[in-house]
């Protein structure tokens, strides 16, 4: 499959994180999402029904980041994962990243990062 929609960049905040002073605080976080999906229809007919509506997406991906807390990147990827790929069927694969450049962590660095992904099949 070479056909893909991708959002790159999408900043949310959160209280993520294993610290109590992420927690309290909050930090920025900077999602990535590549959905692939059939997009022939959607080329031929010019019309939105036939593709994915990436506005939607956005906000799925905001609603399952912001829906509880969680300690770690990782779960927090797989509930956006998992909400995004409910939502949308006509996804065969996704892949999600989260960034979290201001980890606490003793360290010059730019960006920590969890990518995960899931296939329709999984």
């Amino acid at each position: 499959m070479s056909d893909r929609i991708t959002v790159r960049g999408l900043a949310l905040r959160g209280t993520h994180g294993v610290m109590p002073e992420e927690r309290v605080l909050g930090q920025p976080f900077i999602l990535h999402l590549t959905a692939e999906l059939p997009l022939a229809a959607a080329q031929r007919s010019d019309r939105l029904e036939d593709t994915l509506n990436y506005a939607e997406m956005v906000e799925v991906a905001r609603a399952a980041f912001s829906s509880r807390h969680f300690d770690l990147i990782e779960a927090a990827a797989g509930a956006v994962a998992d909400a995004i790929m409910a939502r949308f069927p006509r996804i065969e694969r996704l892949e999600v990243t989260i960034e979290k450049p201001h980890a606490p962590i003793d360290a010059i660095f730019e960006t920590v990062a969890v990518t995960i992904g899931r296939t329709r099949h999984d």
